[in-house]
């Protein structure tokens, strides 16, 4: 008769963490500062784990830092036991309070008529709000650091409910100075050869579809600088490096002040988005989703001034 316990294990997941920082950074050096710690520190941690393993499982070249062929083996292993760990705790905090929900929300977008709601009809219950990277909506969600978000597609969603409550325009984002801006309306034929820049570490679908690569002909859109994050592309452009394609937001959103939107044309617009886990059965996110359904679409995004992308008439 097989033993009804597991044998025990002796991994520090803290251990494991670190690991996953050096197999992400290659380089123990951005390792430990990405750690807040010192790399001779992270060298003793990386070792007392591949003793707990049993295995080495980094090689120090010259270059920086690879997996070892156990590394590689390992490394899925460590994010699903990391996951895991995030998911319990969520989960049981979660049942410890079940009156606690927290809404995600990503630039640009206005939750608070379905919050104000919520908060109303559920005056006992804590809802917080959290705002969250552009491109973290999926992660946040299955983390448990949010319940429910509101967000632009496209992202992965498998084990996601999502449910649309909007379309959104897409928009030209250019220098003041730049020979399109103050134009009502522009095409993809006048951005033909405008650099479109590319954010690193993105999502391959998030990239492709705010640089509209392919173009509707097949042609790939133009390359532009690589940056790390918004911020960055909005200062590539204020330079007047490169333009991009985004959502409309504006100076109170997060548009850099040197910037100004023109809409453009001829292109499918963006959707917004209401996402939850999928059998996420909490009260308080069923009664949000009925609240963003009904206060979050159409005229009822009070707060949001969107340009007219479907504006007719000559252009400047």
């Amino acid at each position: 008769m097989s033993d009804p316990f597991p044998a025990p294990v002796d991994l520090d997941l803290r251990l494991v963490q670190c690991f996953t920082v050096v197999a992400e950074h290659q380089h123990f050096g951005r390792a430990a500062e990405a750690l807040h710690t010192t790399q001779p520190s992270l060298s003793r941690q990386i070792r007392r784990l591949e003793q707990q393993v049993g295995a080495r499982l980094l090689d120090r070249t010259t270059h920086g830092t690879r997996l070892s062929e156990a590394g590689e083996i390992f490394l899925p292993q460590a994010k699903e036991l990391l996951r895991a760990a995030v998911e319990a705790m969520a989960r049981t905090r979660a049942a410890a309070r079940p009156s606690s929900v927290t809404i995600g929300y990503t630039k640009g977008l206005i939750i608070t008529p379905a919050v104000r709601a919520l908060r109303d009809r559920h005056p006992d219950a804590e809802v917080h709000t959290r705002l969250l990277a552009w491109n973290d909506s999926r992660g946040a969600l299955l983390e448990h650091r949010a319940d429910a978000v509101v967000t632009r597609l496209p992202f992965p969603t498998d084990q996601l409910r999502v449910t649309v409550l909007y379309d959104e325009p897409r928009v030209l984002v250019v220098p003041r100075d730049h020979r399109l801006a103050g134009k009502e309306w522009v095409t993809l034929d006048d951005i033909a050869d405008e650099p479109i820049p590319h954010v690193r570490q993105s999502d391959p679908l998030l990239n492709a579809y705010w640089r509209l690569d392919p173009r509707p002909d097949g042609r790939p859109a133009p390359d532009g600088p690589l940056v790390e994050a918004l911020e960055d592309k909005h200062e590539l452009i204020a330079a007047g490096r490169a333009v991009a394609i985004g959502p409309p937001l504006d100076y109170a959103t997060g548009l850099h002040p040197s910037l100004t939107t023109v809409p453009l044309h001829g292109v499918e617009p963006s959707q917004v988005v209401l996402a939850t886990r999928t059998g996420d059965r909490s009260r308080l996110v069923t009664a949000f989703r009925k609240h963003a359904e009904t206060l979050l679409t159409g005229d009822h995004r009070a707060g949001l001034d969107r340009p007219a992308g479907g504006a007719r008439g000559r252009r400047g």
